[in-house]
């Protein structure tokens, strides 16, 4: 069996995978492209992801499963760009996690993730500072 992958890297600990022509792409234009794009079918859309949750070793495993997911906002916000299947796995990962009779996560859905622009986020009292987190391709 052939192997029709011919680049494969993480981005955000989960695995992407370039077939043959996709990489070929990347090569000849020399540009980063979006991944949302790689199958125009899949429709991208900004969560912002709460939680609250009661136990400290449960809310530090929540902490570093969101954090492969999203951009940490502040102490339990994150922003997440997900297409369906992503939504559903993250709902997954999480549901094994939490107590459901004590914590709560909330997805609140922001609309697509194509076409807006700049993320503009306005703050009362401190000012947001955006943290950088560098894109680790391994």
């Amino acid at each position: 069996m052939e192997n029709r992958f011919l680049s494969e890297f993480r981005l955000k600990n989960r695995r992407i995978r370039l077939s043959k022509t996709q990489a070929a792409i990347k090569l000849e234009t020399s540009t980063t492209f979006d991944l949302a794009s790689m199958d125009s079918r899949i429709m991208r859309k900004i969560y912002l992801v709460t939680y609250d949750i009661c136990d400290d070793e449960r809310l530090r495993k929540v902490f570093k499963t969101m954090r492969n997911w999203g951009d940490h906002l502040q102490y339990s916000v994150f922003e997440c760009q997900l297409n369906p299947t992503d939504l559903l796995t993250l709902k997954a990962e999480l549901k094994e996690i939490i107590n459901s009779g004590h914590d709560q996560v909330l997805f609140i859905d922001l609309g697509p993730a194509a076409g807006r622009g700049e993320r503009v986020i306005e703050a009362i009292g401190q000012p947001y500072a955006s943290i950088a987190s560098p894109c680790l391709i391994v």
